[in-house]
């Protein structure tokens, strides 16, 4: 069970290994927070009237279209997008919005599917949201709450049988190293990069990046990867950086989708390339 903020996340992170996961015989589920009706809409090609007046329902139509090419069963939580705050200082969020609900509150709807669906691995966003969106920032904060809670039969005890999952996740695939290399191999290709701005300011952090402890191989799906983003036409523009680099070289050089294994109730050695280790061969 893959826990995202908005439709679009889930094709952004962890796209690869969920296609290669689903052609494994896993059955995923993308559970989505959000409906993504604040969000930008950032291919200049569908920033146009109807759109604008039509967001709710388009991007759920997108994300209609990617959980089909991904493959994955998919559930809308029915929180409301929070929107970016843009400004300094930062204006409040919205009211009602996904942000503002009270964490315990938020995490309920996720603790009954939890228990309904009865997933062995939940994944989610780390601490800082992957970045600093309210929304991601709530998703991370109920989906460790949920985990926690699941399990529990004192808590949410109207929300169905109690279930734990054995493994919790945070998804780090957008790290330094990952992008220093593919922005270097680009660059010996005699290709622009698009990453050489983001990593001039991009503040080293070797101790975050060491938080990486498992690494699942996935390029073989990075075209069904691809399909998915593609599909929220939207968010994703087909001339922009998402496509920048060919897909050959991305496969080439750095084959994987990173993960940090957070909690674990199962016995799993360090590093891992996959995330059911110690639950489909237990020690």
């Amino acid at each position: 069970m893959h826990v995202h903020a908005h439709p679009d996340d889930e094709s952004s992170k962890g796209a690869a290994s969920t296609a290669r996961y689903v052609t494994e015989g896993v059955e995923v589920t993308v559970v989505t927070c959000t409906g993504g009706e604040r969000g930008s809409i950032l291919n200049p090609k569908m920033d146009r009237p109807d759109v604008l007046a039509n967001m709710s329902e388009i991007r759920r139509q997108e994300m209609e279209r990617a959980r089909d090419i991904l493959g994955v069963r998919q559930e809308w939580l029915g929180f409301v997008d929070s929107g970016w705050p843009d400004g300094d200082p930062k204006p409040p969020l919205p009211e009602g919005c996904f942000g503002l609900v009270p964490t315990e509150e938020a995490a309920e709807p996720l603790v009954r599917l939890i228990r309904e669906l009865r997933p062995h691995v939940l994944t989610t966003y780390d601490e800082r949201g992957g970045y600093p969106h309210p929304d991601h920032i709530k998703c991370h904060e109920i989906s460790v709450a949920a985990f926690e809670a699941a399990g529990d039969p004192e808590r949410y005890p109207d929300a169905g049988e109690p279930w734990q999952p054995l493994k919790l996740y945070y998804h780090h695939s957008f790290n330094r190293p990952r992008m220093q290399a593919l922005h270097d191999a680009v660059l010996a290709h005699g290709l622009e990069s698009p990453w050489a701005e983001r990593l001039e300011n991009w503040e080293r952090e070797p101790e975050w990046d060491a938080r990486i402890t498992t690494k699942v191989a996935c390029g073989d799906y990075f075209g069904v990867r691809d399909q998915a983003l593609l599909a929220h036409a939207t968010q994703i523009d087909p001339d922009g950086f998402w496509f920048a680099i060919p897909r050959e070289i991305q496969v080439d050089v750095w084959p994987t989708e990173d993960y940090e294994l957070v909690v674990s109730h199962v016995a799993s050695q360090i590093p891992e390339d996959d995330l059911f280790a110690g639950i489909l061969d237990p020690a």
